[in-house]
């Protein structure tokens, strides 16, 4: 990697797919990114909405791309089967891919853009990525983990809704802060000794709440955190055929955090179509948490100094992040001689 940049080469990607309904942010990010720094950046991102997957990949099924071509203002755009030079109005060529989050990772910085990225961003996303039950669900941060795993830096933004639905003049100041906060965070890297790259932090995990005080003078505060471990419950509910006329609501196929939205504007499932009253007891399922709880959680349940706490006091979070799962803190053992106090010395 050439760190010694001042501008770094940037892979954007996301979890929420090209621009549209479920995809508010991306493009926004993008313009910020590319005309307020001034960075160089490509973009390859799922070919659709990809969250709640965390760093999966599919590893038997043949990975597709497509050509997209974003145009002003909302990055909207053609999608081609061919590379072709750009027509009026398009701003760049991007590309999707029929893959999971970190697929679009790892494709981008080995296959696509191989020794020419110093950067990943994967993100905005639409909703929080704070507290351990998201984290660990995230695409967004599951497509930062798998560059990080690459050895190349990497951050992961996220927009928490707070308001239903979230005013569009909330955008631009989020985009703003976003892209001012990965910039700060490019030009002074921390440190941790256990980071895979010499000595850095592995990854980054931002959370911008999206709330009217980011359209004051002031602005949001801004505080280092670590991740909130909490936990969540059933996440799935048995499926029953609706009635025709009846109006439900479900989970936004973006996520918990999203906007809900009617039965009947949301993307039908596999089996969302084959359910009838035969299936009335049967084993099928549907996604359907009550995420209530980590949402809006009460003040007294967030421990200080967590994303969670930062988030519910209107605060951003940045938290600094191994490409690792956890471990017990007061592990020391480095050496084999170490070791010996940790063999087990009961007979199975």
């Amino acid at each position: 990697m050439s760190l010694l940049l001042e501008k770094p080469r940037v892979l954007l990607t996301n979890d929420d797919g090209p621009p549209g309904h479920e995809s508010p942010y991306i493009y926004g990010l993008y313009r910020h990114l590319t005309q307020d720094l001034g960075w160089d950046v490509k973009v390859v991102i799922p070919s659709s909405q990809k969250s709640w997957i965390g760093k999966a990949y599919h590893i038997k099924e043949i990975v597709s791309g497509r050509y997209y071509y974003p145009r002003e203002p909302d990055g909207m755009g053609e999608v081609s089967e061919e590379s072709r030079p750009l027509r009026e109005g398009e701003v760049a060529e991007w590309v999707l891919l029929d893959g999971t989050p970190a697929t679009c990772s790892n494709i981008g910085l080995h296959n696509l853009y191989h020794g020419e990225i110093d950067l990943l961003i994967s993100g905005p996303n639409l909703g929080r990525n704070s507290s351990a039950a998201f984290a660990l669900s995230s695409g967004t941060i599951g497509a930062a983990l798998s560059s990080a795993l690459s050895k190349v830096r990497s951050v992961a933004l996220s927009y928490g809704t707070v308001v239903h639905p979230t005013p569009d003049t909330f955008h631009e100041p989020a985009h703003a802060l976003g892209a001012g906060i990965i910039g700060r965070l490019w030009a002074d890297w921390g440190a941790d000794a256990g980071g895979l790259r010499g000595g850095e932090v592995d990854l980054y995990n931002v959370n911008i709440p999206m709330i009217p005080e980011l359209l004051t003078d002031e602005g949001l505060t801004i505080c280092w955190t670590r991740i909130w471990r909490n936990s969540y419950g059933r996440l799935f509910k048995a499926h029953r055929p609706a009635a025709p006329a009846a109006v439900t609501t479900t989970v936004s196929a973006a996520g918990p955090d999203s906007p809900a939205e009617p039965t009947q504007g949301a993307e039908a499932g596999p089996l969302d179509d084959k359910t009838g009253q035969k299936d009335l007891g049967a084993l099928v399922f549907k996604f359907g948490p009550d995420m209530s709880g980590l949402i809006n959680p009460s003040a007294s349940s967030v421990p200080v100094g967590t994303d969670g706490w930062a988030i519910h006091k209107g605060w951003v979070s940045v938290t600094p992040m191994r490409a690792s799962f956890g471990e017990p803190v007061d592990w020391d053992a480095d050496t084999e001689a170490d070791m010996e106090a940790r063999i087990w010395k009961m007979k199975l």
